[in-house]
This record gives structure tokens, C-alpha cells and sequence, in this order.
């Protein structure tokens, strides 16, 4: 076995979304495997590793400066070394390379199973040849039921080797991302994930309970099922009833007392699922909805399916099994083409849809996609009117929608202390997702000890701040 402090230092530097985050994880539970000392500070480590986020134009310029801010610490700090992982060295692999001379590599998802090769010939004064990047489509056979025999031969960040599992924890927090497959098959416009991620592939059920029981043993509370698309796992398997059947065994592992899904299609969503998730308990009343727009002709030009009457019912659908339950999603302005009649529809969906949160985007032209090349494109001051727009009339409907919910009871995961309050806990009810949704500001009362973190607390809502619920206890 090789000593923990003869291979060096390294701190792995998450950007984006939470399947990055399970990236960073397994990369850290290899790096650490081979020896490897895992640091959080980028400035105490001899390698810092960051991985990056390639999913729209802000994300990547946060990555891009994010990389460039570790490349600094070359010159004041002991870091020796910059490597650029994740979804943008992926997607741009050399061009990337080019245009940040300062990184040291701009190394590809192939290139995580041996990771701590790299790291050590990059310490020794070797350059890796830089990622070249490929339509990751190309990898799997078209047929969803072909891909269980090739994937074994094709990198899938975050669903582990099988029976070697490797995973390291970056933070202690009382929940934690799982994820359930990788890539997507659908073919929405404006979206270049499937290039860069592939095709849909599930992960084994026994990968994500053996993982699942690992996370509740080290601590979790709340597992966050992720993926692309949630709403197609199994299917490559054979069994598209698969997440049902999967979710009371994730309720049952040990430590673990809630389940949480995520990035469901409308357009996929079936009523067993719909089922399953309002009648397991433990699965949390939680419903992260991909809606994008709300006017067929906007979502037709997307390639995408729906409309406010669609999606209002499938809202209601949720609602009438579970009445309190949390309903999200984003928004897309600006698509090309969209007149203000769409911008109207859309308005009156989320008026209509009473939605607990919501994201609006502008649409930026993303390399690659179909959308790049649609006629009717809008002005930036009209998308950026739009987004202004659009963004004032949800929060104002989410405030409302967080203020529906005083009187109401819950039970808040503690997630932490609130520094500048001492009486004031930070947590989330059933209702409310992590990191992207409002939370709950639990204050004990008079004669009640603050709740330590990772513990569940009861209390009723009295009030709320903008999404934010205000909770007290005793």
C-alpha cells in the first residue's frame, strides 16, 4: 500500500451542479486510494484539480476564471500544478488548453480511471497531451437495450467500477448526491449536454444501493437522486418501471431517512412513478419539473413537447396526491423565434402553476446545437428585457407561494448554523431541495436548545422571506 503523503497534496475545486459534485467525489475516493492527501483549499495543495462546468456561457466564464485564479496561486502559494477536469475540458478539450496556457492539463472524462498517473507525471514536469474532444454519443450503440454490454468499456464519471467502489466525501453535510444514470437521448435545441455526456445510461440498482448504504453510513440523512433525466432510468435495462422499484430500498438503507428525485421530464413522467413517489415513505413530496416554456410553439422549436394546459395538469396530478408538496423548474427566455404572444403564455403558466421556485434563463446560443443555427434570433436587450421581465413576476409569485405555506407543519433537516444569529438553525422541510431551493430558518424557542446539524426538528411556518420560510419549534 502506497503511504497517504508519498504521492503529494491535491484539492479538487467543484463548479456547476451536483453530478459534478459525485464526479469530484469518486475522483477524490481513487486519488485517495493511490495515496493521495485530500486538502479543501486549492493554496495548500500541490495539485489543484477543477472541475468545471460547460453548460451555458456564465458557467463556463466562472470556470474559466476559477481556473485562472488557481493558476495564480502558482506564483504565491504551493501549488505546483492546475488541471482543468469536468464538463468544459470535455467539451473543448484543446481549444481549452489554448486559450489557458497557464493549466497544466486539460484532461478528458477518460482520463479519471487513472487520474493519479496524470497527477504524478505532471508533478514530475510532464505535459499530458490535451483532451481531444468527440461526440460521446458515438460511443454507445443507439438502442438503449444494446448499451448494458459496451458501457463497461466507455468512462461514466460518478458510477463508480462495479464492485470497486470508490468514493471520498468533499464536505460533511447531512445529505448528499447519487447518482442514477449519466448523459441523455433527448434532443432539445438549445442543449449540448448529450455531446459532451453521451447517451443514456443507466446505473446498476445493486452500484446504487451499495453506494447508498456507504453515503448512510458515513452520515447521510437525505439521499438526491441525480441524473439528466430521471424520468428514463431503466430504460436500457429493460424495465422502465425500474426507479418505483428502486426507491423503497433506497428508504430502507440504514441512516438514511429520506429520498429526494431529481430532473424529471414532464413528457416522461408516468403514473406509476407519480405513485410511487407520493406513497413510499421517505420519498420526499418533491417534484423537479423540466418544463422550459410554456408555449407549444416555443417548445416544438426546443423539440421539446407540452404546453400550459399539459403541464397544468400534470401539476394538479401532483398536487392531488400530495397537496403540500414542492413543485420547481426553469424557465428558458428568449428562444428564437418566441413573439410576445409566447412570453404572455408562459406568464400565464406560472400564474396558473403556482410553482414554489423557479429559475429563469436567458437563452444564450450554445456550440453545437441546433439552436445555433435557428432563424428569428432576439436582440440581447430584448432577452435580457425579458429575463427582467420574467424574473419580477416569479418572485413575486413564489413569495406568495411561501407565505400560502404559514400555519403549515414541518420537519427541517438541520443543515447548519446560522453565523450571524445564534438562535437561528438553517435547514430544509420536506417541500425544499437542496442548494437550488429556499430553506427554512428554524428559531428554537425560549426553553429549547438549538438543533444540532443533521438532526430533524419539527415546528410550524410563521412566516416567510421571499422563498424562505421562518420555522419555530416547542
Amino acid at each position: 500500500m502506497v503511504s497517504p503523503s508519498s504521492r503529494g497534496s491535491v484539492a479538487l475545486v467543484t463548479l456547476g451542479c451536483t453530478r459534478n459534485e459525485v464526479d469530484s467525489e469518486e475522483l477524490a475516493g481513487r486519488l485517495a486510494a493511490e495515496g493521495w492527501t485530500l486538502v479543501d483549499d486549492a493554496a495548500d495543495a500541490d495539485v489543484a484539480v477543477v472541475n468545471t462546468c460547460g453548460f451555458v456561457e456564465q458557467a463556463k466564464k466562472d470556470s474559466i476564471d476559477t481556473l485562472l485564479e488557481a493558476a495564480d496561486l502558482k506564483e504565491t502559494g504551493r501549488t505546483k500544478a492546475v488541471v482543468a477536469v469536468g464538463c468544459l475540458a470535455e467539451r473543448y478539450g484543446q481549444t481549452l488548453a489554448d486559450e489557458l496556457p497557464d493549466a497544466d492539463a486539460v484532461l478528458g472524462f477518460d482520463s479519471y480511471r487513472d487520474m493519479s498517473s496524470h497527477l504524478t507525471a505532471i508533478l514530475g514536469g510532464a505535459r499530458p497531451a490535451s483532451h481531444v474532444p468527440s461526440d460521446r454519443r458515438m460511443l454507445l450503440p443507439l438502442s438503449p437495450v444494446d448499451r448494458s454490454a459496451a458501457a463497461g468499456g466507455v468512462a461514466l464519471p460518478g458510477h463508480g467500477d462495479g464492485e470497486q467502489f470508490v468514493r471520498s466525501r468533499l464536505d460533511a453535510r447531512p445529505w448528499a448526491p447519487l447518482k442514477i444514470a449519466s448523459g441523455c437521448d433527448r434532443r432539445c435545441s438549445f442543449c449540448a449536454i448529450p455531446m459532451f455526456r453521451g447517451s443514456f445510461v443507466s446505473r446498476r440498482p445493486t452500484d446504487i444501493i451499495a453506494e447508498a448504504r456507504w453515503l448512510g453510513g458515513q452520515g447521510v440523512r437525505e439521499l438526491f437522486l441525480v441524473s439528466e433525466n430521471s424520468t428514463s432510468y431503466g430504460k436500457d435495462l429493460g424495465d422502465l418501471a425500474l426507479l418505483e422499484k428502486l426507491l423503497p430500498e433506497l428508504t430502507a438503507v440504514e441512516g438514511v431517512d429520506r429520498v429526494r428525485v431529481s430532473y424529471l421530464q414532464p413528457a416522461e413522467v408516468r403514473p406509476g412513478l407519480l405513485e410511487a413517489m407520493a406513497d413510499v415513505p421517505g420519498v420526499m413530496p418533491w417534484y423537479d419539473l423540466s418544463f422550459q416554456h410554456a408555449s407549444p410553439t416555443v417548445l416544438r422549436r426546443m423539440r421539446r413537447f407540452g404546453g400550459t394546459e399539459p403541464f397544468l395538469e400534470l401539476i394538479d396530478r401532483v398536487r392531488g396526491r400530495e397537496p403540500l408538496a414542492g413543485v420547481r423548474s426553469n424557465v428558458i427566455v428568449g428562444f428564437p423565434g418566441e413573439t410576445e404572444a409566447d412570453v404572455d403564455e408562459l406568464e400565464r403558466f406560472l400564474v396558473g402553476a403556482r410553482l414554489d421556485v423557479v429559475g429563469v434563463f436567458g437563452y444564450s446560443d450554445e456550440d453545437g446545437t441546433e439552436a445555433e443555427n435557428l432563424d428569428a434570433k432576439l436582440p440581447d436587450e430584448v432577452i435580457a428585457e425579458r429575463v427582467e421581465r420574467l424574473t419580477g413576476l416569479v418572485e413575486e409569485l413564489t413569495s406568495q407561494r411561501a407565505l400560502e405555506r404559514v400555519g403549515e407543519k414541518v420537519v427541517v433537516l438541520v443543515e447548519e448554523h446560522d453565523d450571524d444569529d445564534p438562535t437561528v438553525a438553517i435547514g430544509r422541510a420536506e417541500h425544499q431541495g437542496p442548494d437550488v431551493d429556499g430553506v427554512c430558518l428554524v428559531r428554537a424557542g425560549a426553553d429549547t436548545v438549538l438543533p444540532v446539524v443533521g438532526s430533524f426538528v419539527e415546528g410550524v411556518v410563521v412566516d416567510a422571506v421571499g422563498v424562505d420560510l421562518v420555522v419555530v419549534t416547542g
